[in-house]
């Protein structure tokens, strides 16, 4: 149960931009939203005592398990010491194995467990529930509509920094 204080001060960032400035910059607004899908999914993950942070790394497992932790680090858009400090946690828990291949010493390559394995069952339905809770009341093409948008955003945002970081070479 969310203390007074969180609710009120989700429901003034809804205020905020309903009626004080509906008109602001489009990057606060998608940041705001991105905070609230991580905080929904973050309590429905907290509820089976898994942490935020090793969502990522299980959905990336989940699709291609074995990786070596840099891998995992650039896949998960974290800095490698972050990775490190998630894989002991998730290796602690019971999640992951983190070994060698017999055909290369030099990389530990990291593995679910079949722990790790289980809890897809579990948590993937609570992110499509997130999912399914932003989308309420929108219709299928408006939900199209809004990912067409979203996916132009980012193909400008990463032509831009593509365009500003090769400026730099």
């Amino acid at each position: 149960m969310p203390t007074s204080t969180a609710r009120r001060e989700r429901f003034d960032v809804l205020k905020h931009w309903q009626e004080d400035v509906p008109q602001d910059r489009l990057a606060h607004l998608v940041k705001d939203t991105a905070r609230a899908y991580t905080r929904s999914l973050q309590v429905r993950l907290a509820r089976h005592q898994v942490a935020f942070g090793h969502w990522a790394f299980l959905r990336i497992l989940w699709q291609k398990d074995g990786l070596t932790q840099r891998e995992l680090s650039l896949r998960a858009g974290v800095m490698e010491p972050t990775t490190f400090s998630a894989l002991k946690a998730m290796q602690g828990l019971g999640y992951i194995e983190i070994r060698h291949l017999a055909q290369n010493k030099k990389n530990k390559h990291v593995f679910l467990t079949a722990m790790g394995q289980a809890l897809r069952k579990k948590l993937v339905p609570l992110a499509q529930q997130s999912n399914r809770v932003s989308v309420a009341g929108l219709s299928h093409e408006e939900v199209l509509q809004a990912r067409k948008v979203l996916l132009h955003l980012l193909h400008n945002l990463v032509q831009d920094l593509d365009a500003l970081e090769g400026d730099n070479v």
